[in-house]
């Protein structure tokens, strides 16, 4: 899972495609249990993802409730269409913060501090 600190306070996690999505979100939720209180604001790079299946979807909203719990943001980036059309289907277009690239996810973290 390449997870590039961009700053203190924002991380940017760039996701494969499964198999490698789960063991990768996997890993940044662990990554949050263990450093806790140190949790940065993140940004999901998911450009590379083309299918989500339930456990990926279960795994997306846990990590924004551990990113929530310690007071910070998530945004998603760069979402295929077969994806958005899962997610929008599911009701998580609402859930989610979305935006069409990872620099525009950068700048609505920071425009929001």
């Amino acid at each position: 899972m390449p997870v590039n600190r961009w700053s203190d306070d924002i991380a940017i996690v760039e996701f494969g495609d499964e198999p490698q999505f789960s063991e990768d979100i996997a890993a940044f939720s662990r990554l949050l249990e263990d450093e806790r209180g140190l949790e940065p604001s993140a940004v999901f790079d998911m450009g590379e993802v083309t299918y989500l299946n339930s456990s990926n979807i279960a795994q997306l909203l846990k990590a924004r409730k551990q990113l929530q719990t310690a007071g910070r943001q998530l945004r998603i980036a760069g979402v295929s269409d077969s994806v958005w059309g899962l997610l929008m289907t599911a009701g998580l277009d609402k859930v989610f913060s979305f935006t069409p690239d990872t620099a525009t996810a950068l700048a609505s973290l920071q425009l929001q501090r």
